[in-house]
Parts: C-alpha cells; sequence; structure tokens
C-alpha cells in the first residue's frame, strides 16, 4: 500500500510530461509533413544542380600505370 503513495504520484507526472512532450512537437511543426520526406528522396535533382561529390572512376577503362 505504501509503494501506491510513491507510484501513483510518479505516474501522474510522467503522464504530464509525455504530454508536454507531444503539444511541444504539435506546436513546433514536428507533424506537418508526414509524406515530404518520402517523396523527395524519388524526386530527381534539378538540371542546374550539380552533385557536391565527383563520380565514381568509370570500372570498365584499365588503370593507369
Amino acid at each position: 500500500m505504501e509503494s501506491l503513495y510513491l507510484l501513483i504520484p510518479l505516474s501522474v507526472l510522467l503522464v504530464f510530461l509525455i504530454a508536454l512532450i507531444f503539444w511541444w512537437s504539435v506546436k513546433s511543426g514536428q507533424f506537418e509533413d508526414l509524406e515530404g520526406p518520402a517523396y523527395r528522396i524519388l524526386m530527381d535533382k534539378e538540371p542546374g544542380e550539380e552533385r557536391a561529390a565527383k563520380p565514381a572512376a568509370d570500372s570498365t577503362s584499365p588503370p593507369k600505370a
């Protein structure tokens, strides 16, 4: 019975903490665009954009000696 005096306030505090974190995430826009990042990976880059990394060497050419 004595453990309930500790567990009930801790559980109420945990519920308020979870609700506060959820409220912050909704207010900060975490759930605004759920599908955009999934589609962005499928889209091609614009023609003017260049890759930051150099293209890999052609594997069909013989190595330079």
